[in-house]
């Protein structure tokens, strides 16, 4: 049983992983049908999300950086709206203190930080203080600029030693160790060989002491290794997950809920 420790409650799942459901409050995002606002959530919560995951900023290759102000009259709605209903955990993808504050205090409970706690140096302190679990990724460089360096000596060893000093910085900072959730970020600065090396060894990171989240849902490599444009790549996004879910991943991050836990409980009936 797969458990995610909140601030004063913990959930758990009895599937092989937790499901997190993707809410882009943006205009932009690189799936356009992933794109709304409170109708998407609530859809995505009838499907069977164990989480939400809302974000008012495209991270996607080459998108360009939102003013926080603007993030947040995107996100808080949608926040607010939920919490209207359901008690379902949110995390909110944010690289931005004054964004992550406003959320927590409209009812969010997780930071999903592509910056690993890099961008914003009063981010740590506030998530160790409020009793929020993190979600710290890997990237190189930044959305805008982060598939121009696609170069590594050994892909597993830079991202792997990347995280743990980025966990060494949480702890520090007083993040409880139980309160930290890694994420090696596919397609953030990686080719499709690298990313698929990352799938494999998943579990691996930082020795398989810290849960892990996959990103996988519909991103370029899939299409790359099917040759299938974004609307068409759910059954290649179904597998990848699995095959990550089979090597470690303890949550999947997935445009398609519905679909991921029909997966998941194939796999649970099938593991036994």
């Amino acid at each position: 049983m797969k458990t995610l420790n909140l601030k004063n409650r913990a959930v758990t799942t009895g599937l092989p992983a937790f499901v997190m459901g993707i809410v882009n409050a943006t205009p932009d995002s690189f799936f356009d049908k992933s794109r709304g606002g409170l109708d998407e959530a609530l859809r995505l919560i009838d499907e069977g999300a164990d989480i939400l995951d809302i974000g008012g900023e495209s991270t996607r290759p080459g998108s360009k950086y939102v003013e926080a102000e603007e993030e947040i009259r995107r996100v808080i709605g949608v926040i607010e709206g939920v919490r209207k209903v359901s008690d379902i955990p949110i995390s909110v993808d944010t690289r931005k203190f004054e964004v992550m504050k406003a959320a927590f205090d409209a009812g969010a409970d997780i930071l999903n930080d592509i910056s690993a706690l890099e961008d914003d140096v009063r981010l740590a302190p506030f998530c160790a203080e409020a009793g929020i679990p993190v979600i710290l990724m890997h990237k190189r460089g930044n959305p805008s600029t982060m598939q121009k360096n696609t170069v590594y000596e050994n892909v597993f060893d830079e991202v792997n030693c990347y995280l743990k000093s980025r966990v060494d910085f949480a702890l520090k900072e007083g993040i409880a160790f139980e309160k930290i959730w890694l994420d090696p970020g596919i397609g953030f600065g990686k080719n499709v060989a690298d990313n698929f090396e990352l799938m494999r060894r998943c579990g691996e990171l930082l020795g398989g002491k810290y849960p892990v989240l996959m990103a996988l849902s519909r991103k370029s490599c899939i299409g790359e290794v099917t040759g299938r444009p974004v609307e068409e790549r759910l059954s290649g996004t179904l597998v990848a997950d699995l095959l990550s879910v089979l090597v470690g991943a303890s949550m999947i991050r997935v445009h398609d809920v519905s679909a991921a836990v029909d997966s998941l409980k194939i796999l649970s009936a099938f593991c036994g």
